[in-house]
């Protein structure tokens, strides 16, 4: 019944197997356009070798249709948006109940975390609602309808469901909106019923605090829970730090680093001293920050944790001590079967020192010994040599490193964003050229290099520039790339009917800007 062209019914083999009414109802079925092999979904053969799972599925005293739909939820075969994107039949993944906002609609989604089916269930005892389900809902209706209408749902809800954990989300959703008087009689309401013993909504109220600038009122918090007796615990010292740092609260952030050098379950914590460094930095105190990194130097098995290394260069950096982060990388960098990675960071650390001469010996040094050629690292030596003027010897580095290698879209593009900034738009397009032409899987120029290339060939008027480029971006276009192709072509003098075709193509009609650009050029 198919044709062998992807995406099309054998109409005249329909009409001739089937009623007209029937074949009419078939034939509006969409089809694929991705050419597909075949796959066998289920083989239905009960002398088959299934596993005890399906077993007990098929074995179940509940009718055949119920049977199949647990089936195909469970194989994540269900004609969900999502998958009919996948196979080229629906023209967005996305959930229609979820007006367009993330995420798609999978069996998951579709069967337990709209917020739509979820209230259809409840509303029709499909359901039995726990606190916990109340406390998701919310933050559903929350990401969906706003606010006002996850209030409203919370205020509906029975008073036997309202826990500690819808509070605790009620509260989270106030802090996302920093509603500082909503959230604080929330917070009285919590107190009132006794919960308000755990570190959780104190914290939530210092992030707010943080993000509102209201960093007076922490100190408050803090008593009332020593008060209470509420254990300082790590994420509760971190947001303290934090908000005096936010503060340029210098003396604050030393009480609360006090308190935990005197408490033994920070004992490990380097991440927690870290944040200090960050604060003695910005108050201008290396000194002070670089006694925290010998302290974290102590805590951390550096040679064992490759991340921590590797965070712990971009704080040695961040003090501006050069020879301290020489000392640490020649002390601690990881052997030559893992370096990809920490040889990045270093290029990194040395080039915000203005280091571009050691960046380079430490590129070269990782060439010399790398077994697979990872361009990551190339990367920050040509972003180095970019912030620094050097683009053309950023280029001459890359057209080096490439030969006989696979190139990467990343590495073109951050050529083409040199050139760009240094308003060498020839260079830049030809630089974003290369890297759509080798760009992967769903690689797309970001707007940085793709709109000033596009702005430059529009105010030129080359439309076979901006149709070179367009080539070779293949994937369905948008309408503001559409424009610029149209006022190009309008400008030129030259036919808009293939352009206008392709826009009807991808799904975008004549609206008002088109309009305005066909009107343009008619009256020219």
């Amino acid at each position: 019944m198919l044709m062998r062209e992807p995406g099309k019914w054998c109409e005249e083999r329909m009409r001739n197997y089937f009623y007209r009414a029937e074949a009419d109802l078939i034939l509006t079925i969409p089809l694929s356009v991705n050419p597909r092999s075949n796959s066998m979904l289920w083989h239905h053969d009960k002398k088959g070798p299934p596993s005890p799972w399906w077993k007990k599925l098929w074995s179940l005293k509940i009718p055949n249709k119920i049977k199949v739909f647990c089936w195909k939820a469970c194989r994540g075969v269900l004609p969900t948006k999502n998958l009919l994107f996948g196979r080229g039949i629906a023209d967005s993944a996305l959930c229609p109940l979820w007006y367009g906002k993330e995420p798609p609609e999978s069996v998951d989604h579709a069967l337990w975390d709209c917020a739509k089916i979820c209230q259809w269930m409840t509303d029709h005892r499909c359901l039995a609602l726990s606190s916990k389900d109340v406390a998701l809902r919310l933050d559903l209706i929350h990401r969906i309808h706003g606010i006002e209408h996850a209030e409203k749902y919370f205020n509906n809800v029975s008073n036997d469901l309202k826990t500690f954990n819808v509070y605790r989300a009620l509260l989270s959703l106030y802090v996302q909106e920093a509603s500082v008087e909503r959230a604080e009689a929330i917070m009285l309401k919590m107190r009132e019923m006794g919960l308000a013993t755990s570190p959780f909504p104190y914290n939530m109220l210092i992030n707010l605090y943080i993000k509102t600038g209201d960093s007076d009122k922490i100190d408050k918090l803090m008593q009332e829970m020593n008060e209470k007796a509420i254990p300082l615990e790590r994420y509760t010292a971190r947001n303290r730090i934090a908000a005096y740092i936010a503060a340029s609260d210098l003396s604050g952030m030393e009480r609360v680093l006090n308190q935990v050098d005197k408490d033994h379950h920070f004992v490990d914590d380097w991440d927690l001293y870290s944040l200090a460094v960050s604060g003695y930095v910005k108050f201008g105190l290396i000194e002070k920050a670089l006694v925290m990194l010998k302290k974290m130097e102590r805590m951390i098995p550096l040679l064992k944790n490759k991340l921590a290394f590797e965070y712990l260069l971009t704080l040695y950096a961040s003090t501006g001590m050069k020879n301290e982060l020489y000392r640490v990388w020649n002390e601690y960098k990881p052997p030559n079967d893992r370096v990809n990675q920490s040889h990045a960071c270093m290029i990194t650390c040395l080039a915000k020192l203005d280091d571009i001469e050691g960046a380079e010996k430490i590129f070269e040094e990782w060439e010399s010994q790398c077994t697979v050629y990872d361009f990551r690292v190339i990367n920050r030596l040509l972003v180095a040599y970019s912030k620094k003027g050097l683009i053309e010897k950023a280029e001459s580095t890359l057209n080096k490193a490439v030969e006989g290698r696979k190139t990467y879209a990343s590495s073109w593009n951050v050529l083409a964003i040199g050139y760009v900034e240094q308003n060498q738009m020839l260079k830049a397009v030809e630089m974003l050229k290369r890297a759509i032409s080798v760009g992967r899987g769903r690689w797309w120029p970001t707007s940085v290099t793709l709109d000033p290339c596009l702005d430059f060939l529009e105010e030129k008027g080359d439309v076979g520039g901006i149709e070179d480029i367009i080539k070779l971006l293949k994937k369905p276009l948008t309408r503001d790339i559409y424009h610029r192709w149209l006022r190009t072509c309008v400008a030129a003098g030259d036919s808009v009917s293939k352009v206008l075709d392709l826009m009807k193509l991808d799904g975008f009609s004549v609206d008002e800007e088109t309009d305005k650009i066909l009107k343009t050029g008619r009256s020219l």
